[in-house]
């Protein structure tokens, strides 16, 4: 990361445009001297916001190439500082030369990142936007580029703003109770805050799950097939990703170890895990293969625990008496959809049922009758929506972000009904404030930012 002293002094440039060879090629420049070495480059005064079709030329006025300059003067710029573009052939020994070129009249090269770091240091960006720049270049889907987009143009930045204007309101109140107790404003007796706190919990807690659903659009969501051996988890691996991926055979234990697949469901990214069938075994290689599996379980974000139907026909809803064994392995917040496979050795249609908050689906693997449901099923848990619905892109330091805030609020809570502690709540309240500011960046430091700009392109 930069160094924020250096900022109003330093001229940085760099390539903006991804590397190899295209029809254009842009190099970047901004800070204070990005007009003057601008003007050597084209030997041309520059106007605000105009296209100059010119000559560009090295610092020993060699000519370079010809193309369109573009002059923004700060503020009114990406970075909020004057900034030059440079619109070449995007041959990479041209944007090359052009670089150094720069250089040589007084630039330096950028540090990754660095263009956005300045626009979120000088105001034009929060950091939730300029993360969502990186998440827009990098997006592999339609859905994951949407979202992006959305969080670029402030959706995701909003809702916490929101947020953040609620919890500064209670703290307010609550504080004013402490701080001037002679005005006898009794916070608990009249139930006010009590229900804020609650509004602003279950708003918190939405805001949650629409994070989680983008980080899934963004990251793509980690689906882990487990169950005994011979149910069909590599049929069924088979059939979600289109292709002989894992070897099917009558023998039980076929799958020893951890078998991956990356595919897309109207283009939203799913990782396949498929894992040994899960049994007591004295075999050393299959021990392994059924650690292993119980690792990628404990890391999944949404499990397919396969039930041969035809073996367990009267197999019911609840996933802990199937699955005893997967309350010390699994998350407690990971969903698990039940797959009764086989349906068609027993006369069952298939299927998606819902019973006691468990989601069956009825399928059979190996013909794939059934697995469109399934299909459809995993996009509808990944926040799919024809056309273009969506909300934001999200990251998992924002998960982790949003997950603090809201313990500090639930503790806030406790706090308040069970000691009736205010001091505590507004505590709670301030930690709640500090965890949300750290998404957009009202309260961050140095590390955080050196890490997030690090992963940008050079010319971002």
């Amino acid at each position: 990361m930069t160094d924020n002293t250096s900022l109003d002094n330093d001229t940085i440039a760099a390539v903006a445009t991804a590397a190899g060879r295209g029809g254009v090629g842009i190099v970047r420049l901004s800070g204070p001297a990005a007009k003057t070495v601008g003007e050597q480059i084209t030997g041309i005064s520059l106007i605000p916001r105009h296209a100059h079709y010119t000559p560009f030329r090295d610092s020993q006025k060699h000519s370079l190439d010809t193309g369109i300059a573009l002059y923004f003067p700060g503020p009114n710029s990406f970075t909020g500082e004057d900034v030059v573009e440079l619109q070449g052939h995007g041959g990479p020994i041209i944007m090359d030369l052009l670089v150094q070129s720069c250089l040589a009249l007084g630039a330096r090269m950028a540090n990754p990142g660095e263009f956005s770091e300045r626009a979120f240091l000088n105001g034009k960006l929060d950091l939730a936007q300029a993360e969502a720049i990186a998440d827009l270049i990098n997006s592999s889907t339609e859905q994951a580029a949407r979202n992006a987009h959305r969080s670029l143009q402030g959706a995701f930045s909003r809702r916490i703003d929101k947020l953040v204007t609620a919890v500064i309101h209670l703290r307010i109140h609550v504080e004013a109770a402490i701080d001037f107790p002679e005005e006898e404003i009794d916070f608990l007796a009249d139930g006010h805050v009590a229900s804020q706190l609650q509004d602003l919990t279950i708003q918190l807690d939405g805001v949650l799950q629409e994070a989680r659903q983008g980080s899934l659009l963004r990251e793509g969501m980690k689906l882990v097939i487990a169950g005994k051996p011979n149910a069909g988890k590599s049929s069924l691996l088979n059939a979600l990703s289109g292709q002989d991926t894992a070897i099917v055979t009558p023998v039980e234990g076929t799958t020893r170890d951890v078998l991956r697949e990356h595919i897309q469901l109207d283009g939203m990214p799913l990782h396949i895990v498929d894992t040994a069938g899960l049994r007591d075994s004295t075999d050393a290689i299959e021990q392994e293969g059924i650690r292993r599996a119980w690792q990628e379980i404990g890391s999944a974000d949404r499990v397919l625990l396969i039930v041969d139907a035809s073996t367990s026909p009267d197999a019911g809803p609840d996933p802990w008496a199937l699955w005893p064994e997967a309350r010390e392995h699994l998350k407690a917040d990971t969903p698990v959809t039940i797959i009764h496979n086989k349906c068609d050795l027993v006369g069952q249609p298939p299927e998606l049922v819902r019973q006691q908050d468990t989601t069956i689906v009825r399928l059979c693997a190996r013909s794939g009758d059934g697995v469109d449901i399934l299909k459809q099923h995993l996009k509808e848990s990944m926040g799919y929506q024809s056309g273009t619905g969506g909300s934001f892109s999200a990251r998992r330091r924002h998960l982790l972000a949003l997950q603090q805030a809201l313990e500090f609020l639930r503790e806030g809570q406790f706090q308040l009904e069970e000691a009736g502690a205010g001091e505590l709540l507004a505590e709670d309240l301030r930690q709640c404030q500090a965890a949300l500011g750290t998404i957009t960046g009202t309260f961050t430091n140095d590390q955080l930012l050196g890490e997030i700009f690090s992963s940008f392109c050079i010319g971002k």
